[in-house]
């Protein structure tokens, strides 16, 4: 916390060592929350990236008070939403998606867990966009409902029907896989 602050007041002055900094800091955070939200590696990289050079062209206008960290989700969050608008525009086949990889060295342990964040992230990507967000915010961003219900302009009520309906909807159809 004390060095964000640090790095936020120090890339206000225009450091290029707090902006890399905040970039080695976030870049796996905020490209495994875009994986999760896209389903896709290359379009979450791109993304991320595009988060990055926006945040570094602003650091004169920036009024940041609150977390980096949080500030940086929710851009992430805005640039994704933009990308489910356009993705809505064109229609993508499940089988296209790019998955998140393992690269473990025991092959079997390898391919069990290849396999089930296949069927997770497929699982995922079944989800409507609203609960997809809620859930990943949650579990892989560490925020609390009150944040996320902030982020998306909603009350806290609908982000846990959002969170619980999201869930259960995993649970079936993660369920449904073992059954057959």
């Amino acid at each position: 916390m004390i060095e964000d602050k640090l790095l936020k007041w120090k890339f206000k002055r225009g450091s290029r060592e707090a902006l890399q900094r905040i970039y080695e800091k976030y870049e796996g955070y905020l490209l495994t929350l875009a994986t999760a939200l896209l389903n896709d590696v290359n379009t979450a990289e791109d993304v991320v990236h595009d988060v990055f050079v926006s945040f570094a062209t602003s650091a004169e206008k920036l009024r940041l008070e609150g977390s980096l960290k949080g500030y940086l989700a929710t851009c992430l969050v805005n640039r994704v939403r933009n990308e489910m608008r356009v993705r809505k525009r064109r229609p993508c086949v499940l089988e296209d998606v790019n998955l998140p990889s393992s690269d473990l060295n025991e092959p079997e342990f390898s391919a069990v867990s290849k396999e089930g964040s296949q069927k997770l992230s497929l699982a995922m990507a079944q989800l409507p966009y609203e609960q997809r967000e809620v859930i990943m915010l949650h579990l892989q961003g560490g925020m609390m409902f009150t944040q996320i219900a902030k982020l998306q302009n909603v009350s806290v009520n609908t982000i846990r029907s959002r969170h619980r309906y999201g869930l259960e909807k995993l649970r079936s159809l993660l369920n449904s896989e073992v059954i057959e």
